[in-house]
């Protein structure tokens, strides 16, 4: 089989960016006997160990290893770059994958990144939940115009099929409902509290395990399940919904003595996303909820999630994720990446 090569480029390389790069390593020969195609990484931009720019192929594996010792990228790259603009339009790339921190109010500067990627010619696939909420219905548009596609599977749940699934198996279905815990942190959290260990020290072992950040308010606070929320409300149901517009309540009033006493009615307490069209509009909130033995939702634990679908043609669809890591996030950007070049 003659082999396809596609240049791509990354914007952010860290758990989730570098797990994709071993899974390219992992996958090289499968891709290429599968589905003819090899790839050529021609770029990599990070926050923290600078930027590389080699139209003819960087070494993957040797970026995994300077990064996993803290060394610079620059020493891959022909040329040298510090601006991102710059690394946009010299990196010669057909596809962008796009992995940085995401930012809850207004979702840049990845937003304005891969509107500059789609308006040069690339597909951009992203991990980033921002975008998507912020500025899905302008990126759909641009990339439509030039023929690109705008992918974003791993934006909820990691790599589980839950857009792809709406787009390619659901025709026409009508959406009315959605439901579910969104955040493994806080489903985490609980969790442990429930083992006995107090707030503040489950915070600390998420943050030990590497599932929440040092600051980890914005997945205690509501704010990563309110975007989850937004990006799945937006997407599948075509209504445009901001994490801002939803009526949120995080875990920080879930002491042990709630924990305690859930346990003695037979229920537990989970961080609940709901989403409900009414009409052209969309009701949303999430929250903490006391969930009893007979709900789907109360064996979900540890990291894992759950999110269920409230359709006019299959009732509810219900769908669970168990203990994902960036691998499983990798995966989503890579599935996107086959679906792009390849549809």
């Amino acid at each position: 089989m003659r082999l396809t090569n596609v240049n791509v480029a990354l914007v952010g390389f860290g758990n989730v960016g570098q797990a994709l790069a071993r899974l390219f390593l992992r996958k090289e020969a499968e891709l290429a006997e599968r589905t003819g195609l090899e790839v050529t990484v021609s770029g990599i931009a990070t926050g923290r160990h600078g930027m590389a720019i080699d139209p003819d192929g960087l070494d993957f594996q040797r970026a995994l290893q300077l990064v996993a010792q803290n060394q610079p990228l620059e020493s891959l790259s022909k040329r040298a770059c510090q601006d991102l603009d710059v690394f946009l339009n010299s990196c010669q790339a057909e596809v962008l994958f796009e992995s940085i921190p995401v930012n809850y109010q207004n979702g840049q500067p990845a937003l304005d990144i891969l509107k500059r990627a789609l308006s040069l010619g690339m597909h951009v696939i992203t991990a980033n939940k921002g975008p998507v909420v912020h500025g899905y219905f302008e990126l759909s548009r641009i990339a439509r115009e030039k023929g690109r596609r705008f992918l974003f599977e791993s934006t909820v749940m990691d790599g589980t099929p839950i857009f792809s699934l709406f787009r390619h198996c659901l025709p026409a279905v009508h959406l009315q409902g959605i439901s579910g815990i969104l955040n493994s942190t806080t489903n985490f959290i609980l969790t442990r509290m429930e083992a006995g260990e107090s707030f503040s020290k489950a915070v600390q072992m998420a943050q030990d395990i590497g599932i929440a950040e040092t600051d980890p308010s914005g997945d205690i606070d509501g704010w990563d399940a309110a975007i989850k929320l937004a990006a799945l409300a937006t997407v599948l149901m075509g209504i445009p919904l901001k994490p801002q517009d939803v009526e949120l309540n995080g875990i920080r009033e879930i002491d042990p003595e709630k924990i305690h006493a859930a346990i003695e009615q037979g229920k537990r307490w989970k961080l609940v996303c709901r989403a409900t069209r009414n009409g052209s509009e969309i009701q949303a909130k999430v929250a903490p909820e006391l969930v009893s033995a007979d709900s789907p939702m109360y064996n979900v634990n540890g990291t894992s999630s759950i999110v269920q679908f409230e359709t006019d043609t299959l009732g509810i669809l219900t769908i669970i994720e168990q203990d994902p890591s960036p691998d499983t996030t990798a995966y989503g950007l890579f599935a996107d990446f086959i679906h792009a070049i390849t549809a």
